[in-house]
């Protein structure tokens, strides 16, 4: 089994609500992630496609609604350009047609706020290890 080491893990977090971002990234810093914020998708996108100060974002936990570019036309996108990096959902608003949807196309997990501590960091644990599975 393949060890994940946290530290060598940038986690981009895309959530509208200021005090969700600053949980989830107490919560992975905790556990030695590195987290970068986003308010909504269209600031997600630039910070990916940011191309003088080139990322390696190896996860994505992303809102559904957000202002601007909300959270499905975001994960298309990501899905799209990115399709390497996993993405996790994270709403506040759980519909179960529309986490069958996600999981068709690709998210590795669909988590309802508030979550767990334990059950983000395994989620993000889980979505790391989805990129080395050869």
């Amino acid at each position: 089994m393949t060890m994940i080491n946290p530290m060598t893990t940038k986690v981009l977090v895309l959530d509208d609500e200021e005090s969700v971002r600053k949980v989830i990234r107490t919560h992975l810093s905790a556990a030695g992630y590195e987290v970068l914020e986003a308010e909504n998708g269209e600031k997600g996108i630039e910070i990916l496609n940011d191309k003088d100060h080139p990322l390696s974002v190896e996860v994505i936990i992303c809102d559904i609604r957000m202002p601007k570019v909300n959270g499905t036309e975001a994960i298309a996108y990501f899905r799209r350009e990115y399709p390497s990096i996993p993405v996790i959902v994270l709403t506040g608003y759980p519909d179960v047609n529309l986490a069958v949807e996600f999981m068709k196309k690709g998210v590795v997990e669909y988590l309802v706020k508030p979550v767990e501590k334990e059950k983000l960091i395994e989620a993000v644990t889980k979505a790391k290890r989805s990129l080395y599975k050869d």
